[in-house]
């Protein structure tokens, strides 16, 4: 246990592909354990945890569905006995509209899947982690602060549709607009520990997520949609989370981060 917590540790959600294992192999490589969560095991989930521990880092994979509230407290205890500590939490679990379409036909079943993952659940596993961080970290203690000089972070991994309309998937929109604020809150709540909360907010990323709307997004970035006139990959938004969860912003929180290549840019 003493080898295992001498080096920090993230707890990323939704870390079996895309986007969640390229931030999972930067942290590896800023020298972090990883807790890699997902609601699905199977092959992805061996690349991922191969990939870690080829970068010279262990991994523990907990398969759970942030959605299922009952699971989070388990989910962090199960994280504590295997590393015995947990630095850094990476809100990157989420899902999309069940089909894009008309915003008058957004179905009850397509909007309570969004915002039961990408918020409520969200909301609720970073409450309990915060009370975690709070909670092991007495305030003033000198012996503490020695060993456990890590800097300490929750970051969020939203979306440029926290600001930018689409109408055919408004219940995604509406869900990461609503993580938008939670960080704000968790960054004001936070602060005085010396607690880190961040939200990244990526454009167009080449991930499954996007892929069938590939089409669509070529045309965009070739009409000048998007001001550095390339897809995003998912190591942009992992490298932006490490610099982040590594402490290299100390005194900043509450930030917006844009990983979009200047989308969110107003131009004329």
């Amino acid at each position: 246990m003493s080898e295992l917590s001498d080096k920090p540790v993230a707890l990323v959600t939704g870390a079996r592909r895309g986007i969640g294992r390229a931030i999972c192999y930067a942290l590896a490589e800023r020298g972090f354990n990883l807790v890699v969560n997902d609601l699905l095991d199977g092959p992805d989930m061996e690349v991922t945890l191969t990939g870690v521990e080829a970068r010279h880092a262990r991994a523990l994979a907990l398969v759970r569905d942030i959605a299922d509230l009952a699971t989070h407290e388990e989910l962090i205890q199960q994280a504590l006995d295997y590393f015995g500590r947990l630095d850094c939490l990476v809100n990157n679990a989420g899902v999309s509209a069940l089909a894009r379409g008309d915003l008058l036909d957004v179905s009850v079943e397509s909007y309570d899947r969004c915002l039961n993952t990408n918020l409520r659940g969200t909301f609720f596993l970073t409450q309990r982690f915060a009370s975690y961080l709070l909670a092991s970290a007495p305030p003033n203690n000198q012996h503490y602060n020695q060993h456990h000089s890590q800097h300490r972070a929750i970051i969020t991994i939203s979306s440029a549709n926290a600001e930018t309309v689409s109408i055919s998937r408004g219940e995604y929109c509406m869900s990461k607009t609503g993580l938008a604020m939670m960080s704000k809150l968790f960054a004001a709540r936070l602060a005085e520990a010396d607690i880190g909360v961040y939200e990244v907010r990526p454009g167009i990323i080449a991930t499954e997520m996007t892929a069938p709307v590939q089409h669509r997004y070529d045309q965009l970035i070739a009409e000048g949609g998007v001001p550095m006139p390339r897809w995003g990959q998912p190591d942009d938004v992992a490298q932006t989370v490490a610099t982040l969860a590594s402490g290299a912003l100390p005194y900043c929180t509450g930030e917006t981060i844009n990983i979009d290549g200047g989308l969110h840019l107003r131009r004329l």
